[in-house]
């Protein structure tokens, strides 16, 4: 059964309720959340998965009908049974938004948005469950469902709609916007429990973010007119009804005036249920776009490691070749993407003849960054992996590229570049090629505890010089930064930039540069030197 018949189901449910329900009008609210506008957005966005649909429609009857009996009769002694049926079903669709990250990670915000507002209902549900048991929170029991109700309207609905909207459009500040969806419900919260004026701060952030999904709505583009008119009006809604929270959230904080909660709930409440909710599902089940998402399928290293990585990871991956003398065997085979003719002799001697060279290090860790990397050290120096040092000291590294076992890697042709700082080994990275539509890229992994990150970088060529980078700048790339284990390739917000510029006769200078969330952390200037 498809969760598009349940909800179909639902809708004669959510009319017995109507007619014959024992609890005053405004519970109807969240009850037809639950009841119809959930199965109908899952239907929409487990359309690609249509087995872990099956599976997950199958389990949502106990609580569908959980939530049915909730409403139709008094109070009872298996009120918090039913309420924890519906509970533990909304904990399986937060399941299920961490299941579709971590299949994907950061590569599509929009993605990440929809995934957002899957975990999210969790806590609405866990607020519902409080609210039918009874349970301390605190707050008066009506506060405790007005809370229910924000994480399936705010929290799920918006981010889900917003996602889907991202899907046919992305403005350049999307994800700026997107983040602001994505937190205010969490800022609300806060703000209902602490202070006015956070809670203030909450609906200036709501009006900020709603205003521009208003206005990217209006830049849609899509087939179906009436889809349009829908999602449009949905999001219009919004602009609306935030108003109203604003009225409601200044006039707590400066008691000139008051705004009783049944007010909100006659017209914030059911606008929100009717032109938010109805007139958005309606809109986006008329017309949904299609994910932009589509799997890597890149060869990545099958080698992961333990606690502890190191040298000790070796034994067991090395060929008996030996020695290589350098990452790639030949720097032609990134041609046509780069001109060897043009690029600098030393720099393609680096790469093909990397034992020949000496290496110094100037790590800096940007400012804001340095109290993780202390706590990060402490880890690095138990693993034997990504090892930096906290200090900008000038330090030699030394290591040697060891041949690599491909039964065991995966990959052909692979080596491990063995980098130490004096006795401590610094980084053991795993480096091959591969090829995907023509474009040849340089494929890293270094081993993590039961895991490895992978960096995919692409070659561009600057005059004589080298970037490496892994910001996709060709469309469709395969550059990223990854954190795999077993099948699952996970997309880090996470980003490496290299510059390599010669200097001088014998010598070359290289910038590295990496990021995190867009905002800079580490740069690490070498020095190389020929020998």
């Amino acid at each position: 059964m498809t969760f598009r018949k349940i909800g179909m189901m639902n809708i004669g449910l959510f009319t017995w309720i109507l007619l014959f329900g024992e609890h005053a009008w405004h519970f109807l609210l969240l009850t037809a959340a639950q009841l119809i506008y959930v199965p109908f957005v899952l239907d929409l966005i487990m359309k690609e998965n249509s087995k872990a649909s099956r599976y997950l429609s199958f389990l949502s009857v106990p609580a569908m009908l959980a939530v049915f009996f909730l409403q139709i009769t008094e109070t009872t002694i298996l009120d918090s049974v039913l309420a924890a049926t519906y509970f533990l079903f909304t904990l399986l669709i937060a399941g299920l938004g961490i299941y579709r990250f971590t299949q994907r990670g950061f590569v599509h915000v929009e993605e990440a948005m929809i995934d957002i507002g899957l975990v999210y209902i969790m806590i609405g549900g866990g607020w519902f469950l409080a609210f039918e048991t009874n349970i301390e929170t605190g707050f008066s029991s009506i506060m405790t469902w007005l809370t229910a109700i924000h994480f399936h309207y705010a929290a799920f609905l918006l981010p889900v709609f917003t996602g889907f909207m991202g899907r046919l459009v992305k403005p350049r500040l999307y994800p700026v916007f997107c983040m602001l969806v994505a937190v205010t419900p969490i800022i609300v919260a806060l703000g209902i429990t602490y202070s006015v004026w956070i809670e203030l701060l909450s609906v200036i952030l709501y009006i900020i973010a709603i205003v521009w999904t208003i206005t990217v709505a209006f830049q849609m583009q899509a087939p179906h007119k009436m889809h349009l008119i829908l999602t449009r009006l949905s999001f219009l809604s919004l602009g609306f009804t935030i108003l109203f929270s604003l009225a409601y959230a200044f006039g707590n904080l400066s008691g000139l005036y008051s705004i009783t909660i049944t007010f909100m709930l006659k017209f914030h409440g059911i606008v929100n249920a009717v032109l938010f909710a109805l007139a958005g599902v309606i809109g986006w089940s008329l017309f949904l776009p299609q994910s932009r998402y589509k799997p890597k399928c890149f060869p990545v290293t099958n080698i992961t490691g333990g606690l502890v990585i190191g040298e000790k990871i070796l034994p067991e991956i090395k060929d008996e070749q030996g020695l290589h003398k350098g990452l790639v065997n030949d720097m032609r085979v990134f041609e046509p993407g780069i001109d060897t003719a043009k690029l600098s002799p030393m720099i393609r001697a680096f790469y093909e003849e990397t034992d020949q060279f000496r290496l110094f290090a100037e790590v800096r860790w940007h400012t804001w960054f340095k109290p993780f990397s202390a706590v990060y050290r402490l880890i690095s120096r138990k693993t034997n992996q990504i090892n930096l040092p906290l200090s900008r000291n000038r330090v030699e590294m030394t290591g040697d590229i060891l041949s690599i076992r491909s039964d065991r890697d995966g990959r052909e042709g692979t080596r491990a570049w063995v980098r130490k700082v004096r006795d401590d080994v610094v980084f053991v990275a795993l480096y091959a090629i591969h090829q995907t539509n023509g474009r040849t890229y340089m494929n890293i992994g270094l081993p993590l505890p039961w895991s490895a990150m992978i960096g995919i970088l692409e070659l561009h060529q600057m005059g004589s010089s080298l970037k490496l980078t892994s910001k996709r700048i060709a469309p469709n790339a395969d550059s990223g930064i990854y954190l795999t284990r077993k099948k699952a390739l996970f997309k880090l917000p996470i980003d490496e930039q290299f510059v390599v510029n010669e200097k001088g006769d014998t010598g070359l200078s290289a910038v590295h540069k990496m990021w995190i969330f867009g905002l800079p952390f580490l740069t690490i200037h070498y020095t190389i030197h020929s020998q």
